[in-house]
């Protein structure tokens, strides 16, 4: 059975702890795990670009020269593509990138991810996350206690407390055990997971 390191809050190691062999002892799915990054990335993405096509540019309503005895190539437009200042020939508009994974695969995924956290004994959990004000320097000063760089917290309900600390901390990043982000798992060195988080993602996710 899989197992992390247990922390309190002065980033000093107070014994270990197990992990479900369920959710952190998966042999992982690399592909489904790709899928689902492609797929998050894919749904980040605004979609608004946009350029004029031919039709759309303004002007070159008038042939530039007449079709034949210039020696020139018959044009009938200024605005056509291979003009300086003509449209695009297959502008990009406006679209969606949504994509969809189902439910199966997300949760594979899911647990891929956190099971290779474990694996590389990566999986920092806390006993009792809390802080007594909005301190970044506190919460910097936690993390690089237990060895977390580039890491994600993770608290069993929103903490305004621990929010608002970590969020100018470069490659922290927080988030709560029922909305966990393959992609920010896979992203981070280390997960660092309140005790009582823990138990909400062994629950939720079994």
């Amino acid at each position: 059975m899989p197992k992390a390191n247990l922390y309190d809050m002065a980033g000093k190691q107070i014994g270990e702890i197990e992990l479900s062999e369920a959710i952190f002892g998966i042999e992982p799915n690399q592909a489904v795990v790709h899928e689902a990054v492609k797929n998050h990335l894919a749904n980040c993405r605004q979609g608004t670009q946009s350029a004029l096509t031919r039709a759309e540019v303004s002007g070159g309503g008038k042939k530039p020269w007449r079709q034949k005895g210039t020696g020139h190539a018959r044009q009938g437009s200024t605005r056509a593509p291979q003009w300086t200042h003509g449209g695009i020939v297959f502008a990009p508009k406006p679209r969606s990138y949504r994509a969809s994974l189902n439910k199966k695969a997300r949760r594979l995924a899911l647990k891929s991810a956190l099971s290779a956290k474990a694996a590389e004994n990566a999986v920092l959990v806390v006993d009792g996350l809390e802080l007594a004000e909005v301190k970044t320097k506190t919460m910097k000063t936690f993390l690089d206690a237990i060895g977390a760089s580039k890491s994600v917290v993770i608290t069993p309900e929103v903490n305004e407390k621990v929010v608002l600390s970590a969020r100018n901390i470069p490659g922290a990043v927080t988030t709560t055990a029922k909305i966990l982000s393959v992609y920010d798992i896979v992203n981070a060195k280390q997960l660092v997971i309140d005790k009582a988080a823990l138990a909400i993602i062994e629950e939720v996710y079994a």
